[in-house]
């Protein structure tokens, strides 16, 4: 979705740096977790923590490395939003809290609290290990903040076959600020019961994930900045395309499929390309956080 040129950005919600110490785990994003068990296939050993089968599981991850610390002073308007994939991930971030905290008490009468967004480029320290360029984006409910190394859309693109389009990237942040809501109302905990497969806890709290980004894309045009000014475009379907064509490449048969050749169902953590695109249309069609109830079907 395009920014609107004069709506002001607020660097505020983000921060270059890491923090806090180690333990919890990794909630995998657009590609998180799947992308640490690919790399791991494709380059050699386990990038998953030591457990071998769960991407989730980052917890054996030594901290360490260095945070880069952003200077976000070039993010001042929409306008630096539509040029500069940094400046994309602050206005989304806006857009996306702007959303929630109206929209949660409204429909499940429960508070939203905000959740800090890092950005950093080459690693980061984060509650539940150390964030980098090989895991993807990621929220830690540990320390209640997303982690995105800006260079995943780059990948996104060339690796995973997204179209490069301004809402695959959104897609990517609003999906981990669903992940946030679903900490919000108790319901993360359900995806950490260490199965995989196509109707495991994990998968669905993915789905569910997908589906409350696309309730967000429903609402983005009428997010507002501090002052009033509408921060995003309305929406088109170029835009739809293109976040479709994202969880498409982040569905895990079309990773395993690019990586291995085949498609292993009792491995997969965040569902199949069909079932992410099927949520993601869901929210956006229904408009409600409601309609993402993952637990309730198993029609995925």
């Amino acid at each position: 979705m395009t920014f609107n040129e004069g709506a002001d950005l607020d660097t505020s919600q983000v921060t270059g740096g890491g923090g806090g110490v180690r333990g919890g785990a990794v909630i995998g994003g657009g590609a998180g977790g799947i992308i640490l068990l690919i790399l791991g296939l494709i380059f050699g050993g386990d990038l998953t923590g030591g457990t071998g089968t769960n991407p989730f599981d980052t917890s054996q991850i030594q901290p360490g490395g260095n945070t880069s610390t952003t200077d976000f002073s070039q993010c001042k308007t929409g306008a630096d939003a539509n040029r500069d994939d940094t400046c994309r991930i602050i206005g989304t971030v806006n857009s996306v809290q702007a959303y929630w905290r109206e929209a949660l008490p409204a429909d499940v009468q429960r508070q939203y609290q905000d959740a800090t967004t890092v950005i950093y480029s080459g690693t980061a320290q984060s509650a539940c290990g150390v964030a980098s360029n090989a895991t993807g984006p990621f929220y830690c409910p540990s320390d209640q903040r997303i982690y995105i190394d800006a260079s995943f859309f780059d990948e996104l693109t060339s690796r995973f076959g997204a179209d490069g389009g301004a809402l695959a990237q959104e897609y990517v942040v609003a999906h981990e600020y669903g992940h946030h809501v679903e900490n919000l109302l108790g319901i993360l905990a359900k995806g950490q019961d260490g199965k995989t497969g196509p109707l495991s806890g994990g998968v669905r709290i993915e789905l569910m994930a997908d589906c409350m980004a696309g309730v967000w894309a429903k609402h983005a045009s009428s997010t507002k900045d501090e002052s009033g000014t509408t921060l995003l475009k309305p929406i088109t379907d170029d835009d739809i395309k293109s976040a479709l064509s994202a969880a498409a490449a982040v569905g895990d048969d079309h990773i395993q499929e690019a990586s291995t050749g085949r498609v292993n169902q009792e491995s997969w953590t965040h569902g199949s390309s069909e079932s992410r695109q099927k949520w993601f249309m869901t929210g956006y069609d229904s408009g409600t956080v409601n309609q993402c109830d993952t637990f309730a079907t198993n029609d995925l």
